[in-house]
């Protein structure tokens, strides 16, 4: 006797979802609860739980196919020795570019991987035998971090093993050893291009800049990182510090916190900052709700917990629902400037880029102080440059003197 495995309701106004991998293939044990694949959404990736426990049976759908909510895209056969069930689509499959195929281990015997396109990349670009390679992915699968460790070790073990067989090249190369590569756009990848450039064609882009002298924050942090760890059992970073900076500045200059739809203008008289966190499929935009009634700690807190969830790819409809206004802190990167694209239909973001030293003038003298540039992009057709101008000064202000922070100056 078989079990159906469905679809599940994946969010409000969410229907349809792409399969991003099978986790499990036919001919696998099963537990009840066990993710056997994943799904692709226009903003998170959820993994789908086996309804009963049992032996994986047919795959009713192959990788990158389009799914609706509720439909059957594979079974599961009852008790542990159930025979294995034809993979699906396999002309389909055979048809396909042989860069779109899994990597196979080239060693003799060994068990073929699915690797997901970027550490199948990797594999590629470093020349390694991903079978030799221990994962420590879920299920043991394999990451990009294993594949750039491997290659690592094999650098500084002097002999290389043996390169892992490339697959053949999608298109006849011109030249020997220039080889391409096509991978389909995930659906949060599409998703990412489309918003993005209905933003650039739909609002009236302005970005304003400003620097910041970071010294008070950095010795603020110095002095109290480790008591704070210690008594909230989270770091202290610098993003509490601007998230706060920007209440008191959306809070004095209301239209940054506003957004259009259609001819009216939406005030909140709350601020929900969505901050851009970095996930294996793209940026994501979790939302801090009510960043203006949380503490430095509660606000920490969320950011710590939404950075793990995304790595973990654990991010839910809802995490992401929502938002008036967006920090992006691309100095974890090393941007030195850069002027941020708004989230749609928010107005306004505010990007941070790197510390660096650099010589300023201070009461007529030339010192070496940290400093950063801020910038704030917004949509110039609800935002007027003087309203711009004045919310980025106020977060400056209260950056190099945090105590406004506290007296909400």
């Amino acid at each position: 006797m078989s079990s159906e495995v469905k679809v599940p309701t994946l969010g409000e106004s969410v229907s349809e979802a792409t399969i991003g991998e099978w986790l499990k293939q036919p001919g696998d044990a099963v537990a009840a609860d066990e993710p056997v694949c994943s799904l692709e959404t226009d903003k998170v990736s959820v993994e789908v739980p086996a309804p009963v426990a049992g032996v994986m049976g047919e795959l009713k759908v192959a990788v990158g196919d389009t799914v609706q909510v509720g439909a059957i895209i594979a079974t599961i056969e009852e008790g542990s020795g159930a025979p294995a069930a034809p993979k699906p689509a396999a002309a389909k499959a055979e048809a396909a570019p042989a860069a779109q195929a899994p990597v196979e281990a080239p060693a003799e015997g060994a068990d073929a991987q699915t690797l997901s396109p970027a550490v199948r990349r990797a594999v590629l670009e470093h020349g390694v035998d991903p079978s030799t390679i221990k994962g420590t992915g879920k299920d043991g699968r394999l990451t990009k971090e294993d594949v750039l460790a491997a290659a690592e070790a094999k650098k500084s073990g002097g002999a290389a093993a043996p390169a892992a067989t490339a697959p053949a090249a999608p298109a006849a190369s011109a030249r020997a050893g220039r080889n391409v590569e096509r991978v389909k756009m995930t659906r949060l990848r599409q998703t990412i291009a489309k918003r993005l450039k209905s933003a650039q064609d739909n609002a009236a882009l302005l970005t304003t800049f400003n620097d910041v002298d970071m010294s008070a924050v950095i010795a603020a942090r110095d002095k109290y990182k480790d008591l704070f760890a210690r008594k909230h059992d989270v770091r202290l970073g610098f993003m509490g510090f601007f998230a706060k900076a920007a209440c008191l500045a959306l809070k004095d200059v209301p239209a940054v916190n506003a957004q259009i739809d259609g001819e009216e203008i939406v005030y909140h008289d709350y601020v929900d900052i969505s901050v851009a966190v970095s996930a294996p499929n793209g940026l994501v935009v979790p939302v801090v709700r009510d960043c203006d009634k949380l503490s430095f700690a509660g606000i920490e807190k969320a950011i710590a917990d939404y950075g793990k969830k995304a790595k973990e790819g654990a991010l839910t409809m809802e995490d992401m629902a929502g938002g008036t206004f967006t920090i992006s802190n691309g100095g974890v990167f090393g941007s030195l400037m850069s002027t941020p694209i708004i989230n749609p239909p928010q107005s306004a973001v505010l990007g941070l880029h790197r510390i660096e030293d650099r010589a300023v003038v201070v009461d007529g003298q030339i010192v070496i102080r940290p400093m950063m540039y801020i910038a704030l992009s917004y949509d110039h057709r609800l935002i007027d440059g003087r309203e711009a101008v004045t919310a980025l000064k106020i977060i400056k202000e209260a950056i190099e003197d945090p105590t406004r922070l506290l007296i909400d100056l």
